[in-house]
C-alpha cells in the first residue's frame, strides 16, 4: 500500500513538473495546475508516512501559489509543510514554516486564519520552548483582539498566562491575568473574573507581594457580585491567614475545592504557598489528649490567664 502511495506520489510529481516546462507554444508555466498536482502527490507520500517527500511537495506547491499571485492557498501549503516537519520531530522549523504562513494569512486579508496558525505552532513547540509558545500565544490573542472576537483572545492569554505562571515568571503572570481579566469584565462573564481574581492573588502573593494581592481583591468589589461570591469570602480569609502568617488558616483556603479545582496551574501555587516566616501551627489533637493525660506545655490563651498564678517570687 505505502510503496504504491509512493507510486503515485510521484506520478503527479511527473505530472507537476511537465506543467512548469515552457516551449515554443507555451510561453508562460501554468502554475495552478502544478499546484494541484504538488498537492496531490504531498497527500500521497503524507498516507506513505514519507514526511519528507510530503514536506517537499507542499512546498513546491507553496511556491507554484506564490507564482500564480495566490497567497491564501500558498500559505495553507507551508502550514501543511509546517506539520510534515512536526511529524519529523523537527519542531523548530515546523514552527518557521507556520508563522511565514501566519503573516501571509495577515497579507491576504484572512486575520482569522492568521490566529488559528499561530495557536498550532504555539502547541508544536509549547513542551519545547515555552517561552516561544507564550510569544505565540500572545501573538494570538492579539490578532483575534484587533479583530474584536474577544472570546477567542481572552482565550489564548489564558494559554500564555498558565504558561507563565508554570515558568515561574510570575510578574508577567500577573499582568497577563490582568489582561484576562479586563476582557472577561467587557464580555460582562464576571464569574470568571472572580476565579481569575483568586489566581492572580495566588500570584502576587508568591511575588510576597501582599499589598499588591489586597489592591486586586479591593479592585474587584467593583465586579458585579463579587462582594457577595464565595470567592470573595475565601479571599478575604486567605489574605487575613496570610497577614497574620496562620499557616493554617492559609492551608485549609487553599485546600478547598474552590481552590483546589482550578486550572492545575493554580491550584499548585495554593498548595504550595507558605506564609512568611514559616508561619504558626495550631496545637495537634495528639497534643490535646497528651494535656489531659499528664503535664504538657499550656496553650497561648492559659499563659496568658496562668502568668501570676504561682505568685510573684
Amino acid at each position: 500500500m505505502a510503496a504504491q502511495k509512493i507510486n503515485e506520489g510521484l506520478e503527479h510529481i511527473a505530472k507537476a513538473e511537465k506543467y512548469l516546462k515552457t516551449g515554443l507554444l507555451k510561453w508562460k508555466p501554468d502554475y495552478d495546475s502544478a499546484a494541484t498536482e504538488y498537492s496531490k502527490a504531498a497527500v500521497d507520500f503524507k498516507n506513505a508516512k514519507q514526511f519528507d517527500q510530503a514536506k517537499e511537495a507542499y512546498l513546491k506547491e507553496a511556491v507554484s501559489h506564490e507564482n500564480n499571485k495566490a497567497l491564501f492557498h500558498a500559505a495553507k501549503a507551508y502550514e501543511q509543510a509546517g506539520m510534515m516537519l512536526k511529524e519529523m520531530q523537527k519542531h523548530y522549523e515546523a514552527v518557521q514554516l507556520i508563522e511565514k504562513a501566519s503573516m501571509m494569512y495577515l497579507e491576504n486579508g484572512t486575520p482569522d486564519t492568521a490566529a488559528i496558525a499561530l495557536d498550532r505552532a504555539g502547541k508544536v513547540i509549547e513542551n519545547i520552548n515555552p517561552s516561544k509558545a507564550i510569544q505565540l500565544y500572545q501573538q494570538t490573542a492579539s490578532v483575534f483582539e484587533n479583530e474584536e472576537r474577544l472570546r477567542q483572545s481572552v482565550e489564548m492569554y489564558g494559554k500564555a498566562s498558565r504558561l507563565l505562571v508554570r515558568g515561574r515568571r510570575l510578574d508577567e503572570a500577573a499582568a497577563s491575568l490582568q489582561k484576562e481579566k479586563s476582557i472577561y469584565k467587557d464580555i460582562e462573564n464576571y464569574p470568571t473574573c472572580y476565579k481569575k481574581t483568586i489566581a492572580q492573588v495566588l500570584v502576587h502573593l508568591h511575588r510576597n507581594d501582599y499589598v499588591a494581592a489586597e489592591k486586586c481583591v479591593r479592585e474587584s468589589y467593583s465586579i458585579p457580585g463579587f462582594r457577595e461570591s464565595e470567592d470573595c469570602a475565601a479571599l478575604e480569609q486567605l489574605l487575613e491567614g496570610y497577614d497574620q502568617q496562620d499557616q493554617d488558616q492559609v492551608s485549609d483556603v487553599c485546600n478547598s475545592p474552590l481552590f483546589k479545582y482550578m486550572d492545575n496551574d493554580y491550584a499548585k501555587l495554593g498548595l504550595s504557598l507558605s506564609v512568611p516566616g514559616g508561619g504558626m501551627k495550631k496545637k495537634s489533637p495528639i497534643a490535646s489528649q497528651g494535656n489531659a493525660e499528664g503535664p504538657a506545655v499550656k496553650s497561648h490563651e492559659n499563659e496568658e490567664d496562668d502568668e501570676y498564678a504561682g505568685g510573684l517570687c
